[in-house]
């Protein structure tokens, strides 16, 4: 039989275990809310609400003979049992984990997670969503993104373009060259530093392949690649510049006069 004592403090402990839990997360609103992306705050929150509710529950209850060892043990062994029936969650979670510390991709990125790119439009604790050129949005487990090659293309400073462009065998390289750098020098988002290069790639069948690179903004890399692939033939035209399509001449060195016979039913 438990007391009236016991069982008044018991009351009294797990109501001031709720209270305390709750402007406890009040305080975290108020403090922390505004500084921390969502996808940080919330599991934050709810980490330090639940945890100290359960620890101010279990001291509550001691005066009823619940002993906590017993609690650890039981919890223990449940502990044992769900994380055999949810390995992946767990794993999900501390790789969710590890992603909101380290921060490979944020909320807009444009990324390379493996085989999927697009623009990250969420990053949970257990998942991270993207939304990939073509509309579709794409839920990967953080499990799968922690150990996957994650390329972020806008947090560095600048990204290069390329651009490659056939040019006649009859037109001047050095013309070539003059036209495409240019156009690269006239455009604001090419960088000057470090300086464009155009140069010659390969001597193909039917053109001889030129390569240009240029540095610009991240941010602009989509927009500056498709302007000045738009502008390209334009200035190579005016600067008299041919673009040839591909072409096969056949030489036939020994001519045989071949005799053809109708047969006539």
């Amino acid at each position: 039989m438990f007391s009236v004592e016991a069982l008044l403090l018991s009351v009294v402990g797990v109501a001031g275990s709720i209270v305390f839990a709750l402007a406890l997360r009040v305080f975290l609103r108020r403090s922390l809310q505004s500084r921390l992306p969502g996808y940080v705050y919330k599991p934050l929150e709810n980490l330090v609400f639940y945890s100290v509710l359960v620890l101010g529950v279990v001291a509550a209850l001691s005066p009823l003979g619940v002993s906590l060892s017993g609690l650890l043990v039981a919890g223990g062994f449940a502990g044992i049992v769900v994380g055999f029936a949810s390995q992946q969650t767990v794993s999900n979670l501390i790789s969710g984990v590890f992603l909101l510390l380290e921060q490979p991709l944020r909320v807009g990125d444009p990324v390379s997670v493996g085989d999927v790119s697009g623009v990250v439009v969420d990053v949970s604790v257990l998942s991270t969503r993207i939304r990939t050129w073509d509309g579709n949005i794409v839920r990967i487990p953080n499990s799968t993104v922690f150990n996957s090659i994650v390329t972020n293309y806008v947090r560095s400073r600048a990204r290069r373009v390329e651009l490659s462009i056939g040019v006649s065998y009859e037109s001047s390289i050095e013309d070539a060259r003059r036209a495409i750098l240019g156009l690269i020098e006239s455009h604001p988002f090419c960088l000057v530093n470090p300086p464009p290069e155009v140069f010659v790639e390969e001597y193909a069948d039917s053109a001889v392949l030129l390569k240009a690179r240029c540095w610009t903004p991240p941010q602009v890399w989509f927009q500056t690649r498709v302007e000045l692939q738009t502008r390209l033939k334009e200035v190579l035209e005016r600067m008299g510049v041919k673009i040839p399509y591909p072409q096969l001449d056949l030489h036939i060195k020994s001519p045989e006069k071949l005799s053809v016979r109708l047969d006539h039913a």
